[in-house]
């Protein structure tokens, strides 16, 4: 028993410190003043069957002050997400309205909507929004003075998640607590290793002569996971990126019933968790460290099958303190469900359960299905290597 509590603790401890670590550097955007001047920035936002959410993710990007434009891709959407956008470009000059025709071979649709919506951009920096994504009224100056300070070609952070359902609120907060417990943020700045960056998909901002240099997303022309991917190829071409706290800067409700959160997070998870090479030590990772540990905790105390030693008892309740905190944390800075961070274990069992779906379905040769359209496994080769 004691070399089990032992194991469990060694798998929930080394996430607690990375994240304690990380959130001393992962910080919010700069502020700025009403006097700061604001750079010119293209707003480009991929859209497709998204008429509920683009028009607020438009009308959030033109409250920035400041020159801007707003270009939105409509993606063959089959709803009236292109009427929206037409209806505010009627009155906002700012905003135009692209199409991208059909969907070539090996391109991921939001890949595609991104890359066109690059070349057809303004200005010199490019921030790039998910069409469920609301930027606040200040955000545009904050994330270009950002920019400026850090001297970075890529960025990217995490905005505030509006969780609402019970698998919403298990599941999405998952996303700072995997990026910020398994990547450490100082090691990401330091070097130049492509494996060491992340981003979240949602919200990116670029770089004009980066972003073309890299590839920018035709590089990551098949994936369905831009998070990781795009930071990959910018550092792969000998370019730096960043991480920033976007909690303040942004909104976001990415997936609205629990099936769309299932389907969501396991589309792209054959490209990140749910890798064949990844997919067995994170399981023995995350359900040793951060779902064992409850269990256990019940057989303290119930003393069973025999009454547990106080050394078996402390080490089981240091472990259960290393997987909680960490989330109970993270719901205070980041705003998130205070019912998702106590049923931690929950949540993590069910993204262990989507990982190992996706795995399973990758295995069959299923594709991923998204927004009405199938995709099959990306290819590797898509990620364009610079020297």
């Amino acid at each position: 028993m004691t070399s089990l509590l032992i194991a469990c603790l060694a798998f929930a401890l080394p996430p607690a410190i990375l994240v304690a670590l990380n959130l001393r550097i992962y910080c919010p955007l700069p502020r700025v003043g009403d006097e700061t001047a604001s750079p010119a920035v293209s707003v480009l936002i991929p859209a497709r069957n998204e008429e509920r959410a683009i028009g607020a993710a438009v009308e959030a990007a033109l409250a920035n002050r400041g020159p801007l434009e707003v270009i939105v891709l409509d993606d063959n959407s089959e709803d009236a997400t292109a009427d929206v956008v037409k209806a505010i470009a009627a009155r906002d000059d700012r905003v135009r309205l692209v199409t991208a025709g059909e969907l070539p071979a090996g391109w991921c649709g939001k890949q595609r909507a991104c890359w066109l919506m690059a070349k057809e951009a303004s200005y010199d920096l490019f921030v790039f929004l998910d069409a469920d994504v609301r930027l606040a009224p200040d955000a545009v100056g904050r994330i270009a003075r950002f920019m400026d300070e850090t001297g970075v070609d890529l960025a990217s952070g995490i905005p505030h998640q509006e969780t609402v359902g019970l698998m919403e609120r298990l599941l999405i907060p998952l996303i700072h607590f995997v990026l910020l417990g398994f990547m450490p943020i100082a090691s990401m700045r330091r070097t130049q290793i492509p494996s060491l960056s992340a981003g979240c998909g949602q919200l990116f901002v670029a770089r004009r002569e980066g972003y073309f240099q890299a590839g920018g997303h035709s590089a990551i022309r098949s994936t369905l996971h831009d998070g990781i991917k795009l930071p990959r190829s910018f550092r792969a071409a000998g370019l730096r990126n960043d991480l920033f706290d976007a909690t303040d800067a942004a909104e976001c409700r990415m997936y609205r019933t629990a099936g769309g959160v299932w389907s969501g997070l396991a589309k792209n998870a054959g490209e990140a968790l749910a890798a064949p090479s990844l997919i067995g030590p994170m399981t023995v990772i995350l359900l040793g460290g951060q779902v064992a540990p409850f269990f256990l905790s019940a057989g303290a105390i119930a003393a069973w099958p025999r009454p547990w030693s106080r050394v078996e008892i402390g080490l089981v309740a240091v472990a259960v303190a290393a997987a909680w905190t960490p989330r109970f944390v993270a719901a205070s800075r980041f705003r998130q469900s205070w019912l998702g961070a106590t049923f931690h274990p929950v949540g993590v069992a069910l993204l262990v359960a989507v990982q190992w779906y996706a795995f399973a379905r990758n295995a069959l040769g299923k594709p991923s299905l998204w927004k009405g359209r199938g995709y099959s496994k990306p290819q590797p080769e898509s990620l364009v290597e610079h020297p």
